[in-house]
């Protein structure tokens, strides 16, 4: 089961069969990619209204990205997690309050059952407004939402796999809004460093964070030689483009074990694929009310069937 191709992937992820693969092993088509974009941009549009909270915005535009990771390029077991994650690639999300992209993309890939989903934000939900260990919600391995830590956790198990000679990556998702906190400066230049060649970072670069534009709240300037003055192989992508963004993650991973971390620096729109939603911050923290998801569900294809 190790080296199973995604061919027939909907009777696969309803089974909860690994949801594992090598680079160069076939991939799952990019328009099958495509239609699960767009059931889980319903699935999140779907938790946001349901509990009338949430982060719709965000979650949105990094849907592409996530899908692309975990049913292309992402070795993992989602009929076997285990927290330690020896034996397969981790993935790490540092800008938490995007959970129900997380969440939908976990129980579409066999984590935990769709239906689950209806209880996002809950009492005793495991499916909290950001993730959260103490439940055990399969496929979450630290609580996360504080933004600028993930990075450094995700460094730490790079580091950790290097010690159990596991030759799996690690990755981790970043806000640019969370480029603002100093500690993931100080992961950048540990990595760079010590050349923890087996994770690969990517930056969200929407452009957007809770209070405005990253123009008007605290411009950062060009990411790209921030990060290779610490070292950093630095990639450009299209993460609403799903082509683009697979392909960059395949070539990503291809340039680990070379002596430098890798960083992906992908550029989205907040709120891709609702117009109404789409090129603002006020899309960030709220929820969409029932006409609203009305009309987005509207411009959304449901490809795998709603919970």
């Amino acid at each position: 089961m190790d080296n199973l191709p995604w061919t027939g992937g909907n009777k696969l992820l309803q089974k909860g069969y690994f949801c594992y693969l090598k680079i160069n092993y076939k991939m799952m088509n990019i328009e099958e990619l495509k239609r699960i974009a767009s059931q889980v941009r319903r699935d999140i549009i779907r938790q946001t209204n349901g509990s009338k909270s949430g982060h719709p915005g965000g979650s949105l535009g990094c849907a592409d990205f996530l899908v692309a990771l975990y049913f292309g390029v992402l070795r993992h077991k989602s009929a076997e997690f285990s927290m330690t994650g020896k034996g397969e690639d981790v993935f790490y999300l540092s800008n938490g309050h995007i959970s129900p992209l997380w969440y939908s993309v976990l129980a579409r890939s066999g984590y935990f059952d769709i239906k689950e989903l209806a209880t996002f934000r809950k009492i005793d939900s495991r499916l909290q407004g950001h993730p959260a260990t103490h439940e055990g919600l399969p496929g979450i391995r630290v609580a996360s939402g504080s933004l600028g830590q993930g990075m450094s956790v995700a460094i730490g198990t790079a580091l950790s796999k290097k010690l159990d000679k596991d030759d799996h990556l690690v990755y981790c998702l970043c806000g640019d809004g969370e480029m603002e906190e100093g500690q993931v400066w100080e992961a950048v230049m540990y990595a760079g460093a010590k050349k923890v060649d087996n994770i690969i970072v990517t930056i969200d670069v929407n452009h957007q964070q809770i209070d405005g534009s990253i123009e008007d709240v605290m411009p950062y300037g060009d990411l790209k030689p921030k990060f290779e003055s610490f070292g950093w192989k630095v990639l450009h992508a299209d993460g609403n483009k799903m082509e683009d963004i697979s392909a960059t993650l395949q070539k990503a991973a291809g340039l680990c074990g070379k002596q430098q971390p890798v960083v992906i620096l992908m550029n989205t729109v907040m709120g891709q694929g609702v117009d109404f939603m789409m090129h603002t911050h006020k899309w960030h923290g709220v929820a969409p009310n029932d006409e609203q998801m009305k009309t987005a569900l509207s411009q959304l294809e449901e490809t795998l069937g709603d919970y």
